[in-house]
């Protein structure tokens, strides 16, 4: 085992379980793991009805007689005092505790029991050995961290215990990349991961100083991207730079890995842990292959309603049937998870889930913020955009002007505008940052 799976051990979540469990599942047939799937959707229907006091007021006294009846969940259904969603009887040792990243404008607090949160990984270490990886691999992380001293030290102790080296994004200027080309000299990394755009802003820097990140760091060996839709365009430039093949992730911290790609590039849906649906605006599932609304049920975890959960995203899904093998569900497309990058007057560049780092202190205090985004009108100027209980004090305005200088640079504006409702793109997704500078202003 790894030193992280020793930790998760530890701290009582049952990773050997998980994965003897998963390793059974394998060798199910796809009709039997279907079967499997509406047993197990059904009986966490019913048990959340009858335990959960907020799924029960959301669907009612009785479950309704179809699965396709039963009203979603939406974010806002979990933006409310943590003791009222959290199941009856759940004791605070037994569970895993975390926030959503609130990149759609709908951050919240959540929970798992421990031995869905052991699913999880679980499903992590199985995908990530499909590619020749395990959870101790060196990856090199292109991702956030929060700068408060706490969570910054925690941060960094997650990252040791994982064998992980962060790169954190906030600011990828040339001087910052060539910093990171060296620490790519010196370190025998497995596999890079990050935000996709923030792994673009790098693969461009190589690329334009004619380098191949292989040829720096002979040991990297795959490129794994999370959070943004890694486009075809995206893929290629990656590859390029990288010199590796890039296996795309989607997934969310508040259910796990939703979907990873196998070794042929087919996006394998984690139907061992969730129940993926694609609807239409009436909630009605909708056939293979046609776009509609992501709902996920998290099958595991009881702690918390996840039961056709909006999770925000559009895409399509379809089952694949291939004469030799087994059939598997797969995901054909995912949109709406696309970020724009925050182009700063001094020529830093910086992703736009640098404002989750920045609003963090405020979203997940008090609970009045509901939605949120943030529109980049100039080089220097940024408009947020609140839907809230309640408008902002100026001493918590002063707080996030005091993160921008912190996470972006001195001297930028922020304009703070309560208002009723957050007017959606045609995608339906609210991406939490929007950059409106036009094309001669980012150069």
């Amino acid at each position: 085992m790894s030193l992280f799976e020793y930790f998760l051990s530890f701290q009582r979540y049952n990773i050997r379980q998980a994965e003897r469990e998963l390793e059974q599942m394998g060798a199910w047939s796809h009709d039997r793991l279907m079967e499997w799937q509406a047993r197990q959707r059904s009986a966490l229907a019913e048990f959340h009805c009858t335990h959960n006091p907020l799924y029960g007021q959301k669907v009612g006294k009785t479950l309704p007689g179809r699965w396709e009846e039963l009203p979603p969940m939406t974010k806002s259904d979990f933006q409310r005092d943590l003791r009222s969603i959290i199941t009856p009887g759940m004791k605070q040792g037994d569970l895993y505790q975390a926030s959503t990243s609130g990149s759609s404008g709908h951050p919240f607090v959540f929970v798992k029991d421990k031995y869905a949160h052991a699913c999880s990984w679980a499903l992590i270490k199985q995908r990530y050995g499909w590619h020749g990886l395990s959870l101790h691999s060196k990856q090199a992380r292109f991702y956030g961290i929060p700068l408060e001293r706490m969570q910054y030290l925690k941060e960094q102790a997650k990252d040791r215990l994982m064998n992980r080296v962060r790169f954190p994004v906030f600011d990828m200027s040339d001087n910052i990349l060539k910093g990171y080309v060296r620490k790519f000299r010196v370190q025998r990394f497995d596999y890079i991961y990050g935000y996709t755009n923030s792994l673009a802003l790098f693969a461009r820097y190589l690329l334009r100083n004619g380098m191949q990140l292989r040829r720096v760091c002979p040991t990297l060996r795959i490129c794994v991207t999370t959070s943004e839709v890694c486009t075809d365009e995206d893929r290629q430039l990656l590859k390029d730079a990288f010199g590796v093949n890039v296996v795309n992730e989607y997934g969310a911290s508040e259910v796990g890995i939703i979907s990873f790609e196998d070794v042929k590039g087919d996006w394998i849906l984690s139907d061992e842990n969730l129940f993926l649906e694609v609807v239409d605006d009436e909630n009605r599932p909708v056939p293979d292959g046609t776009i509609g609304s992501i709902l996920v049920t998290d099958l595991r975890n009881r702690a918390f309603p996840f039961v056709r959960y909006r999770i925000g995203d559009l895409g399509a899904i379809k089952t694949e049937r291939r004469e030799g093998r087994e059939a598997r569900r797969e995901l054909l497309r995912l949109y709406g998870r696309e970020n724009d990058v925050i182009l700063l007057p001094s020529g830093r560049k910086s992703p736009g889930l640098t404002f989750y780092y920045i609003s963090r202190s405020i979203l997940e205090s008090s609970g009045f913020l509901r939605e949120f985004v943030i529109r980049q009108v100039s080089l220097d100027e940024f408009v947020f955009e609140i839907v809230s209980d309640r408008s902002l004090t100026v001493q918590e305005e002063n707080l996030i002007r005091e993160k921008m200088d912190l996470y972006l640079e001195p001297g930028l504006r922020a304009v703070f505008r309560r208002v009723p409702v957050i007017q959606r793109p045609p995608s339906g997704k609210i991406k939490h940052f929007y950059s409106e500078v036009g094309q001669g202003d980012r150069g």
